[in-house]
């Protein structure tokens, strides 16, 4: 493979990457703001409260930025090709999320994320 096309999977590893960021952020303060509540005002506070939070914001610029790099990702791949690599999202955020949040980790899981790398490797050999 060319230097330069592989130097174009650093696109889908930044989106990747940056999607993974904004998932951990977004469950690790939310977690901290505690459980939705009931009632329409209460609720409407909860929400202006949350998205007024600095670190909710990096998560959504991280989501934008990783949109930007999607974009560029599809001037450089076929769709079909590219976007089965977004699965590499539901990896990296099951490892974290076991590692950081303590979250278990099943033979269910073990089992899915073997799955979605077979799929990858199928889908890779184009």
């Amino acid at each position: 493979m060319k230097t330069d096309k592989l130097f174009d999977f650093v696109y889908i590893l930044m989106t990747v990457l940056l999607t993974v960021f904004g998932q951990l952020v977004f469950k690790w303060r939310m977690d901290l703001k505690g459980e939705f509540p009931a009632g329409a005002v209460n609720k409407f506070q909860y929400i202006i409260w949350a998205y007024l939070d600095p670190w909710i914001i990096s998560g959504f610029a991280a989501a934008f930025l990783a949109s930007m790099f999607w974009s560029i990702t599809l001037t450089k791949f076929e769709l079909s090709f590219a976007y089965p690599f977004t699965s590499l999202s539901f990896i990296l955020v099951l490892f974290l999320s076991t590692l950081i949040f303590k979250e278990p980790f099943t033979i269910n899981k073990l089992i899915g994320v073997l799955l979605i790398i077979g799929g990858l490797v199928v889908i890779s050999r184009n």
